[in-house]
């Protein structure tokens, strides 16, 4: 049993603070973030869950990534998702108990739920696939892989804002 998430609704907090910069960034995409001018990457959006599966294969596949993540040669697979609220990751043991582990993404993709069909989200749900710490689902450990991920597809710039802002939101 994995240990509660206590940090979860805090974390979430925080994530949206890094959403809203890249979405109210100005066309040249440079902002001030503590003290410092960065110029954010273009985030990709994606049209359907099918795109997103599409995505997180190319993710998996990156040198960098399997490199660093074991878990990048473990297959994820994308679903849409019911509901527009959330999106998910989830990882279990086949029914049978012999073979690999199956792990899945559902992602909300209808008109409501379209603010899942971009790269930050997708890139936080492959993060709780490469995360194998023992920790809450949104602990350090987590916290580590995201920052981590998100510097080596979108570069240190993405990364830099989720550890400012996760930093000054009290999370780390």
């Amino acid at each position: 049993m994995s240990p509660r998430d206590t940090g979860r609704a805090k974390f979430y907090e925080a994530e949206r603070l890094v959403h809203r910069l890249f979405d109210n960034a100005p066309s040249s995409r440079t902002v001030q973030l503590a003290g410092t001018q960065i110029t954010l990457p273009a985030e990709a959006r994606f049209a359907s869950a099918d795109a997103v599966g599409d995505y997180v294969r190319r993710v998996l596949d990156l040198p960098a990534v399997r490199d660093r993540f074991a878990r990048a040669a473990e297959p994820v697979s994308v679903r849409e998702r019911r509901g527009r609220r959330a999106a998910h990751y989830e990882r279990r043991a086949p029914a049978s108990g012999d073979g690999a582990v199956e792990a899945e993404i559902a992602i909300p993709s209808s008109s409501d739920g379209r603010w899942a069909l971009r790269e930050l989200v997708v890139l936080h749900e492959v993060a709780h696939h490469l995360d194998d710490s023992e920790g809450p689902g949104h602990g350090r450990g987590f916290v580590l892989t995201l920052i981590e991920l998100v510097g080596l597809v979108l570069g240190p710039e993405a990364a830099f804002v989720y550890r400012v802002v996760l930093a000054d939101s009290g999370i780390g």
